[in-house]
């Protein structure tokens, strides 16, 4: 059984030479300390009972955070999976209290710290903030309903002296609010990222929200404030549970006296200036009350009131969010979002507006993105699958080859050098006085006029279909194709699709000029763009050996597919590249019937041959020319088998046995997308050799 093995669950860093590691173990959890000395790894060989630190079970979602020498871990305590626990691992261990109130199922996401006690005016404590989702207690519905949660410990959390001792006696939960646009169920929250400031009141919370329901394809992205956060448990209302005639327990908002401290605080200035300097000095009536009711009456709602990002198609997997320093003295939160197709999206918010900066495929086959890290002091970005890692870097300003290309593209990574006339990185700017860059405006009045761009000749041939190539340079543009002037639109006589147009069934009228513009909206304005323009020329004279003939076969003058697609199409959009359309001559369908006649002819006359020996084997021995081949035919068969070249012949990711969960660190496992079906979408060649990607397919076992 591949669960019966020692996956990686828990990897943290101690010092620069140690890190603390768990495994699964084979449902026995473990942990060790891994040392990195003169290149190599190697276990102390100090194991550790990993109950509670690590999952049983490797299929299992869980997250974990070290802070000082102290393991906080969010997963569950027993073979079963059934108890689950939000644990401190150290001197003084605390867990939660094993009722459904705390926690219900839980499903474990994310969790880090927020040093809250820094420049603290009521001298609280630091915070350690978990994301989960878990079934739903407060609403009345014939079956189960999971809602998301945010929940909080304090730091420096001793437990009560007679209740709950050794159990947390600040661990507080309320509910996440991201509403999507359709009427569903309350989305499933799937990852989180803390983008953190140097204030840390404005730090902010990015989760990704997925539908409960998989008749539902439509994905976003909520933020929340520390601050508000923060406001909720120190100040929200609290929830109850009160009993019902039925016997049902209905959980109301509690409007009774909050006892003082209040519960779920953490030992501040108020509590202090009552004698109470630990939390096992708190008194048993406020153990009591948060014991019973530790959930707020008040949902968390997002910072701008609704999602920043909503998504319709594959569904979104995991978040990272970088903050950048543009050349206006501005920081700006550039997203960086998997999707379970096995694409990266690259997104920022501008003045209150969206913007997907790029959209880059990574895997070949539509795969998850079950793991996403950041490094922005290396300015690289890390995704795991199933089908092994990949690095990449977080901008690649090059890719744009002129002023117009990087000034539209809103890249707050990039900006325009005019003294060496490139797009290049920011940080990269000789001088800042020589570099533009315009992210909400899209102002292109310093870049100077493009070159027109040159018309390619191409002959038309009566009855071909032909293919123009036209590859927009933002996901932001739309294509509109002219022809004499006039708009060209998808008809029966065109079609437009992501990467170029078809013309079907060219004739002496086809001839002409073709233009294609790219057209994009900046701040309600349209700019308007040549990209491509052909020139159709009526082919005059057959040269030797070719044949005039209208053929089924499309003429493409485009180049090589490339490596990496960029602002490629959702799956199934629609604008995929059509598949080569049939010949319409009644010509080839008269003839392609007295083929198909004949074959089926000469089928029933080797059947009643076959039949006929059958018959007579006995007498005649038929089957006698069934000859075996020889061996020597065998090889040289299976040699020029293996000689047929195949795309996926280049990739060298190696494929994971069959089966196994991705290795993914410690607050990202392998999650389940049910109903969502299987998404199509245009395969990238050769994915070995992308510019600025590096792949990992080491296995994280022991």
């Amino acid at each position: 059984m591949v669960e019966c093995r020692n996956y990686i669950r828990t990897l943290h860093r101690v010092n620069d030479t140690t890190m603390y590691v768990c495994g699964t173990n084979a449902f026995s959890p473990t942990c060790d300390y891994m040392t990195f000395v003169k290149g190599q790894l190697k276990l102390e060989g100090k194991q550790e009972e990993g109950k509670g630190k690590c999952p049983f079970d490797p299929f299992q979602r869980y997250s974990s955070l070290m802070v000082g020498n102290d393991l906080y871990s969010a997963t569950s305590i027993n073979f079963l999976g059934s108890e689950p626990v939000v644990l401190r691992s150290s001197d003084l261990a605390l867990r939660t209290e094993f009722k459904s109130s705390w926690l219900s199922e839980p499903n474990f996401v994310y969790m880090d710290f927020v040093g809250e006690s820094f420049n603290s005016l009521d001298g609280d404590d630091d915070k350690v903030y978990m994301f989960f989702s878990e079934n739903a207690m407060e609403y009345d519905f014939s079956s189960k309903v999971t809602v998301s949660r945010v929940a909080r410990v304090c730091k420096g959390d001793m437990g009560g002296q007679r209740t709950l001792q050794r159990k947390w006696t600040s661990f507080l939960k309320a509910r996440l609010d991201c509403s999507l646009p359709e009427p569903s169920l309350p989305p499933i929250v799937q990852d989180v990222f803390l983008l953190k400031n140097e204030n840390w009141k404005e730090s902010v919370f990015y989760a990704v929200f997925t539908p409960q329901s998989g008749l539902s394809e439509v994905s976003a992205v909520c933020a929340y404030s520390v601050s508000s956060i923060r406001d909720i448990f120190n100040e929200g209302k609290f929830k109850t549970p009160v009993a019902v005639e039925t016997s049902h327990v209905k959980w109301v908002m509690y409007t009774g006296e909050v006892p003082v401290p209040r519960p779920g605080a953490c030992i501040n200035s108020v509590a202090r200036k009552m004698g109470m300097n630990r939390s096992l000095d708190l008194p048993d009536k406020t153990l009591q009350f948060i014991r019973d009711r530790p959930l707020m009456d008040e949902a968390v709602r997002p910072q701008t009131g609704g999602p920043l990002l909503v998504k319709r198609g594959a569904l979104l997997t995991r978040i990272v969010v970088d903050s950048v320093l543009a050349l206006d003295q501005q920081r700006y939160a550039v997203m960086f979002i998997g999707t379970e197709n096995g694409y990266i999206q690259k997104a920022v918010n501008y003045a209150g507006e969206m913007f997907i900066i790029e959209e880059i495929q990574l895997y070949e086959t539509s795969v998850p993105i079950s793991t996403l890290r950041l490094s922005s002091s290396k300015g690289q970005l890390y995704a795991g699958s199933e089908f092994g890692a990949i690095q990449m870097p977080v901008s690649n300003c090059s890719r744009y080859e002129t002023c117009v290309d990087c000034i539209l593209a809103r890249d707050p990574y990039c900006a325009w050098d005019l003294q060496e006339e490139h797009c290049c990185s920011v940080d990269s700017v000789s001088y800042i006085e020589t570099a533009i860059q315009s992210l909400k405006e899209g102002d292109l009045s310093q870049c100077s006029p493009p070159d027109p761009v040159a018309a390619v000749d191409f002959t038309l041939v009566p009855g071909n279909n032909i293919q123009l190539p036209c590859q927009l340079h933002s996901n932001l543009a739309q294509v509109v194709w002219r022809f004499a002037h006039h708009t060209l639109h998808s008809d029966k006589k065109y079609y437009i699709f992501s990467r170029g147009l078809l013309v079907l069934q060219a004739s002496e009228s086809d001839a002409g000029l073709y233009t294609c513009d790219s057209v994009e909206l900046i701040n309600g304005r349209p700019y308007n763009r040549t990209v491509a323009v052909y020139q159709l020329q009526l082919h005059s004279d057959a040269g030797v050996g070719e044949s005039s003939t209208p053929s089924n076969e499309v003429t493409d003058s485009s180049p090589s597919i490339y490596n990496v697609i960029t602002a490629a199409p959702e799956p199934n959009s629609g604008r995929e590249d059509p598949l080569t359309p049939q010949n319409q001559s009644d010509t080839s369908k008269v003839t392609g019937l007295e083929v198909a006649v004949a074959l089926l002819s000469l089928l029933c006359l080797c059947l009643m041959g076959v039949i006929f020996c059958i018959w007579n084997q006995g007498r005649f021995g038929c089957f006698k020319f069934a000859k075996r081949p020889s061996e020597s035919e065998v090889k040289r068969q299976s040699a020029e088998y293996m000689h047929i070249p195949s795309r996926t012949s280049e990739i060298k990711l190696l494929e994971p046995e069959s089966g196994r969960p991705c290795s993914a660190n410690n607050n990202h496992s392998v999650v389940d997308f049910k109903g969502n079906g299987e998404h199509h979408f245009t395969p990238m060649a050769n994915i070995s050799s992308l510019d600025g990607l590096g792949y990992i397919n080491d296995e994280s076992e022991i």
